[in-house]
């Protein structure tokens, strides 16, 4: 063994302490059991120096010498902790393939070691050699024991998630589950876990495929269905019927959540409401499901029923509330409070109760909801009409990054809209569409505000435009369907688009809307009731009550339709489409 010069003095002194105090003890006595005692102790103290000698090795600049140092250590005493150091060493040294060559010599001299193994296998995976490790895969499985089996496999996607062959990894991972999917206790977990490596890999029918085999299993699992959340979010119309299914029955409020979630950020607000409704009824002392209902009542206009909401929250997270608890805790708590004093100032604002809106915007500690509280008070002073000083409010925030800038021109946009100055607020949506010119949800904002400014053309070019570049957009398949209906243009498009919208969200009801006013600007007035009065059951809304009591008035049901409209009116008596229905047919409800 060839040493650094500098490590030669070092070793050979090492070396002399203990062969002479070897050589002592032979010359006092020649026993048998001394001398197995001295090869012992020799054997031992080589095997010492060799680990230090590649521990400095490692430390002055030489990890390969000191690698190669450890993993002989390793092997000459097949000790786990060396052959780990090795393996360190190797990765310290950023040598990926020396780290796997010292974790195969482990688990060659110790087959029965899981650790071993699982190195084997992490390293392949970190190399990107997917195909090797198919092998060190099923000796994990087979090697983990039975109470910690699931957990395993459940792993398994994050273990391969930045492979560059997710498909080959896919395919490695049902092959080594193959012997669990019809175990009671595994078969859903191993399916759901097959599903989430296709859905990495652009399978998507695989996936819907898994999860159906999965659920077939086990109908309560949350696995599976969350899966299927995941399949529908990426536009996959397919999974809805699996989604569906499986919370009309009993469910965690833990999936509950996460697809009342879903339905939010996808903008279902009815489904949404169906769900955090039913969350609140069967697990009324948790906190998140009240503030998002209020959120959704808020938004609905159904003021009294928001606060009731929000006092639930309220009182729940004052109980929730213990001293000690996590700085991660602490922070969901003052968010969660963050958010139901902007929705109580909210709540105060439509009420024209200004000062209470004040109040509850001052209660808000959190500097980080410096945006959220400054919107608050713009909006306040809009209401006021300070347009000027609403928009130099929210301009004097600071904005540090480009991310601040947009929710600053979101926030000022917002300002213009709710002053009703839409040909400006178009305008300063148009800056904030330039600094993201792929966001969906901003192309649309900017469609919808055109046809506020009068530019229905140009709503309708924004409109297609959006769809061309994101086909699955259903509003933008909605609001392009209800635009040519309501001017009555080009109804049979407008009825294949807004189908076309309900397929992406089936039974939303204000898409449903849109459908029924297609069918009254058809001729259809028996079709366009039925589809009218199924939208405004599932969804009371002030502008469903416009376009109900108008198809109400036209079959000469007078009464009906003024009693609908006088509903919509306690909705949102603001409502434009509503003020116009009814300037328009000379009506006083």
């Amino acid at each position: 063994m060839l040493l650094h010069p500098r490590l030669r003095p070092l070793a050979c002194a090492l070396l002399v302490l203990p062969l002479s105090l070897g050589a002592q003890a032979a010359s006092a006595t020649k026993s048998k059991a001394v001398r197995a005692d001295e090869v012992r102790e020799a054997r031992t103290a080589e095997l010492f120096y060799e680990v230090l000698l590649g521990e400095l090795t490692a430390s002055t600049g030489e990890p390969g010498t000191g690698y190669a140092l450890m993993l002989q250590a390793a092997r000459q005493s097949d000790d786990s902790a060396l052959y780990r150091r090795a393996i360190e060493i190797a990765l310290q040294a950023r040598s990926g393939d020396a780290a796997l060559n010292a974790a195969q010599a482990w688990r060659s001299a110790q087959p029965q070691s899981r650790d071993a193994n699982r190195f084997v296998l992490q390293i392949l995976i970190a190399l990107n050699r997917v195909g090797d490790s198919a092998e060190p895969l099923r000796q994990e499985l087979a090697q983990t024991p039975a109470p910690q089996r699931a957990a395993a496999i459940a792993t398994i996607p994050r273990l391969y998630a930045h492979v560059s062959d997710k498909t080959l990894a896919a395919d490695i991972t049902a092959q080594a589950l193959q012997g669990e999917l019809q175990k009671p206790a595994l078969g859903a977990i191993a399916w759901t876990t097959i599903g989430q490596m296709r859905l990495a890999a652009a399978d998507q029918e695989g996936a819907l495929a898994a999860a159906r085999q999965a659920l077939q299993l086990d109908p309560q699992a949350d696995g599976p269905v969350l899966l299927a959340l995941a399949l529908s979010e990426d536009g996959m119309s397919a999974a809805e019927p699996l989604i569906a299914q499986h919370f009309q029955g009993a469910s965690s409020p833990e999936a509950r959540m996460a697809y009342a979630r879903s339905l939010l950020g996808r903008q279902r607000y009815p489904e949404a409401a169906v769900q955090l409704k039913r969350l609140t009824a069967e697990q009324p002392s948790l906190p998140d499901p009240w503030l998002l209902l209020a959120t959704l009542q808020v938004q609905d206009g159904r003021l009294d029923g928001a606060e009731a909401s929000l006092r639930q929250f309220m009182a729940l997270t004052d109980t929730a509330t213990a001293p000690g608890q996590s700085h991660q805790a602490s922070q969901t708590h003052q968010a969660g409070l963050t958010q139901a004093f902007l929705l109580q100032a909210h709540i105060a604002e439509k009420r024209q109760q200004y000062p209470q809106a004040l109040a509850w915007l001052d209660r808000i500690p959190n500097p980080q909801e410096l945006l959220g509280a400054q919107l608050r008070r713009a909006s306040i002073l809009v209401h006021q009409g300070q347009l000027a000083q609403a928009r130099a409010l929210i301009q004097a925030l600071p904005s540090g990054s480009e991310q601040d800038q947009r929710m600053k021109l979101a926030a000022e946009v917002q300002l213009l809209r709710e002053a009703r100055q839409y040909q400006a607020a178009y305008e300063l949506q148009g800056q904030l569409v330039a600094l993201a010119p792929d966001d969906g949800d901003l192309l649309y904002d900017q469609a919808m505000l055109a046809d506020k400014a009068g530019q229905r053309e140009t709503m309708e070019q924004l409109l297609r435009a959006l769809i061309a570049k994101h086909p699955d957009y259903h509003h933008a398949y909605n609001a392009l369907g209800y635009s040519l209906a309501d001017r009555g243009a080009n109804l049979p498009e407008a009825k294949a688009l807004v189908q076309k919208a309900l397929e992406y969200a089936p039974g939303d009801p204000f898409i449903t809307d849109s459908l029924g006013w297609v069918e009254f600007r058809l001729g259809n007035t028996t079709e366009a009731l039925r589809l009218l009065e199924q939208a405004y059951r599932a969804q009371p809304d002030a502008e469903i009550a416009a376009h109900l009591g108008e198809v109400l008035w036209q079959l000469q049901h007078p009464e009906l339709a003024r009693k609908t409209w006088r509903e919509g009116l306690e909705l949102n008596p603001d409502n434009e489409t509503l003020q116009k229905t009814l300037q328009r047919l000379g009506v006083q409800p």
